[in-house]
């Protein structure tokens, strides 16, 4: 175990428990803003994820607490470990914000070359055929075959798509 670790497990518990309160309370208000009790009919809307809010508020109140009076220091993660995640995770952050702006089809096309290339280390033809292989074939598939539209962009407006 690296002993300057980046964060503790403690930390992360408290990070994680603190965001699922967040992700549960905001549940809970929206559900009681549509409706969360029983109503002449039976349930409303809101009823059952208004509940589903709770058991995750209230769970992940257990964990932040038990997580407060803990003086653990065992490390969540080493430098190397965090820098594997983080070369992961960055050009995941980067797909979706292609996706946004050029569509997924070309945007899958750079993400997997990406990795055949950076990550798998595949040669360039091999990486070039599949980048482009695979975009076409999910192309064809869910645009053509089950006419399921899926974000596009530039490309695909100039093809008529």
């Amino acid at each position: 175990m690296e002993r300057d670790a980046p964060v503790t497990t403690r930390m992360m518990e408290l990070i994680t428990a603190g965001v699922l309160m967040t992700i549960g309370a905001v549940v809970m208000i929206d559900s009681w803003r549509i409706g969360a009790q029983w109503g002449e009919f039976g349930p409303q809307s809101g009823y059952f994820p208004f509940y589903i809010g709770l058991l995750i508020f209230g769970s992940s109140l257990v964990v932040f607490v038990s997580a407060l009076f803990t003086k653990a220091t065992t490390p969540f993660v080493g430098w190397t470990g965090l820098g594997r995640v983080l070369q992961m995770l960055v050009p995941a952050v980067v797909f979706g914000f292609l996706v946004w702006l050029i569509g997924i089809y070309v945007a899958s096309a750079v993400f997997i070359g990406y990795f055949m290339r950076r990550v798998g280390r595949y040669a360039w033809h091999l990486a070039a055929i599949v980048s482009v292989g695979v975009p076409v074939a999910l192309f064809v598939l869910f645009e053509i075959w089950f006419l399921v539209p899926l974000p596009k962009g530039p490309l695909e407006d100039m093809l008529g798509y």
